[in-house]
């Protein structure tokens, strides 16, 4: 055994509690917005949004398979999160338009890297679960 291989393995237990507390609470809200982020629903909205304002209904029509329960969770969630802006105009019927803020905008670089990368490497990908079922299945 090395020398101070005991003390400096002390040490380190000690301070892992410290460590994985630490960890966990740092993690904690990057998990909370990639899973909000990573959403479907949330990285459409955010794409269409991200071509100019648009209505509830417009989106709706726009986003295919969405439910109106759905797309309003979700335009609430990126409202409350400071991605969307919500705009109430008093005609009657009340005219409400969305259209994503400049943290909404800045968003989109992921976004539409993520999207990107998953659109050059799709097959890739599909290649890889057929070898696995393969050899798996």
């Amino acid at each position: 055994m090395k020398p101070g291989y005991l003390e400096s393995t002390a040490r380190a237990e000690s301070t892992a509690p410290y460590i994985e507390a630490h960890n966990t609470d740092a993690c904690r809200p990057i998990s909370e917005l990639l899973s909000m982020v990573g959403d479907k629903w949330t990285m459409q909205v955010v794409k269409h949004l991200g071509n100019g304002t648009m209505r509830f209904n417009e989106l709706r029509r726009t986003i295919e398979g969405i439910s109106q329960k759905m797309l309003t969770t979700t335009l609430r969630n990126l409202e409350r999160d400071g991605f969307v802006t919500r705009t109430v105009y008093p005609t009657i019927p009340p005219r409400v338009e969305y259209q994503l803020t400049d943290l909404g905008c800045e968003l989109l670089i992921p976004i539409r890297a993520l999207s990107e990368w998953v659109s050059e490497n799709r097959y890739r990908i599909e290649e890889a679960r057929a070898r696995f079922d393969h050899k798996h299945g």
